[in-house]
């Protein structure tokens, strides 16, 4: 069977990476927008943090860490860590990015089964992500349909944790809206700016789920499991 190193099928990625790139450029824009506008209450991202694991019970820690928008709930230490320019910012983009976090540490204490299966599959997604190019192509290569098939299952792992991410992400955003407003920290005039940080970086997640989509649709048709491959 014949691998070619250049195949047609690389078009179907177009759309993927285009819109990879316009959300890349808009959260971009549209974090640099609103880390210039101040919350009207002047408090830290870290301070509304630590305010709203206070308020909902959370038994979780605050981190400052280095890197940008590198902000992340751990499931596993229970600790919220925040990048530099948002821990110490009292901008509405640092607060709707915080509130995000806590988003997911909500999401883990309250047992969202969403977030519970995606993080089950992480490590298989890993693998998947790492492993499946390689056994596809070596068994294209050396004519073995059961390592072509292995190598398409292994890819469809990584885009059922890419879709099961979309919920995820979603709730968590809509978890911080209501963090922020509930709890006094924003006003309603300061929610559509906060609201639009988190639907931009919201859009980075439907680019990677559309690109892993369109991947998987790859590799079907170089396999020849979707009608684009060469049984000869």
């Amino acid at each position: 069977m014949f691998f070619p190193l250049f195949d047609w099928t690389i078009i179907l990625l177009i759309p993927a990476i285009i819109l990879a790139v316009y959300a890349q450029m808009r959260v971009s824009s549209t974090f640099n927008r609103f880390s210039q506008v101040a919350s009207r209450k002047r408090m830290t991202a870290s301070e509304v943090a630590r305010g709203l694991i206070r308020e909902n019970g959370l038994d979780v820690k605050v981190e400052r860490v280095e890197g940008r928008l590198t902000d992340h709930y751990d499931p596993r230490t229970k600790v919220l860590r925040l990048s530099a320019p948002i821990h110490d910012s009292s901008s509405l983009a640092a607060l709707g990015v915080a509130a995000h976090e806590v988003g997911h540490a909500v999401q883990h204490n309250l047992g969202y089964a969403a977030l519970g299966l995606r993080n089950s599959l992480v490590p298989v997604a890993n693998l998947g992500s790492t492993l499946s190019f390689p056994i596809l192509l070596i068994g294209l290569f050396m004519g073995i349909p059961m390592l072509v098939q292995i190598g398409v299952f292994a890819f469809a792992a990584v885009v059922l944790f890419q879709l099961i991410t979309l919920p995820v992400e979603f709730n968590a955003s809509r978890r911080a809206i209501a963090l922020l407003t509930d709890g006094g920290y924003i006003g309603q005039d300061e929610v559509g700016p906060a609201r639009s940080v988190l639907n931009a970086a919201a859009l980075t997640y439907v680019a990677a789920a559309l690109m892993a989509i369109l991947n998987l649709l790859r590799l079907l048709f170089l396999s020849g499991l979707f009608g684009g491959g060469d049984d000869d």
